[in-house]
């Protein structure tokens, strides 16, 4: 299994990588939703793509609108992971085309949690 974590924040793509890793997973990083879209075009397709929403040059819900209007992205799964935390910045998370929603701070367990319902682990 393949992880594209794109975060501004360094600390964060590591705290996340580190938690893929033990998962099973290969992970690749991207600084912003530029170089995320960069990395996923440059191929292969990861399964799945962890997303900041606050991030320079083009934030997450930005960038999961372009993957989604890629249709040989379709099968890439997004995980939005961020601090915004009001339900309708959720719901436009998920309006934008992301899979699934992770609010900062999360444990491990909450992240294997939302991987596991994209059928991406089990338990």
């Amino acid at each position: 299994m393949q992880a594209l974590v794109i975060d501004d924040s360094r600390v964060m793509r590591k705290l996340l990588g580190g938690m893929l890793g033990q998962f099973g997973f290969e992970v690749a990083e991207a600084g912003n939703g530029v170089e995320g879209l960069q990395r996923l075009g440059a191929g292969p397709l990861p399964n799945v793509a962890l997303v900041d929403w606050n991030m320079p040059e083009m934030d997450g819900v930005e960038m999961i609108r372009a993957v989604r209007g890629r249709r040989d992205w379709d099968q890439l799964r997004v995980l939005m992971v961020s601090s915004e935390t009001s339900p309708g910045q959720v719901a436009q998370a998920l309006a934008a085309g992301a899979d699934e929603y992770l609010m900062k701070p999360f444990t491990a367990d909450s992240l294997r949690a939302k991987l596991e319902m994209l059928g991406l682990v089990s338990y």
